[in-house]
């Protein structure tokens, strides 16, 4: 998972899985658009992440099956360092 936050646009790019290109867009938060290929996530904008991420982060990971905590880490991580791709490895829980 890879992260940029574009300090001049004030908006988060968060890839999940590499791709040429996406078929379609969806909206869904007003601060979230997911890029979807064959009906699957593969990248989410996150516009003002000035206002807040949680919200339109939980909502992705609602209506995709996306890990939230995954996604906001990813975003934090990004904000932290401004106008540079940061990546992370996010693996599965471990079973306790």
């Amino acid at each position: 998972m890879q992260a940029d936050y574009d300090s001049t646009a004030n908006a988060i790019s968060i890839t999940i899985t590499a791709a040429d290109r996406a078929d379609r867009s969806d909206e869904v938060h007003p601060r979230a658009i997911v890029a979807l290929l064959d009906e699957q996530p593969i990248e989410v904008q996150l516009l003002y992440p000035d206002l807040g991420i949680s919200e339109p982060l939980a909502a992705v990971a609602d209506r995709y099956g996306l890990d939230h905590e995954a996604l906001a880490a990813a975003a934090q991580s990004a904000l932290a360092a401004p106008d540079r791709v940061i990546s992370l490895e996010v693996a599965a829980r471990s079973a306790a």
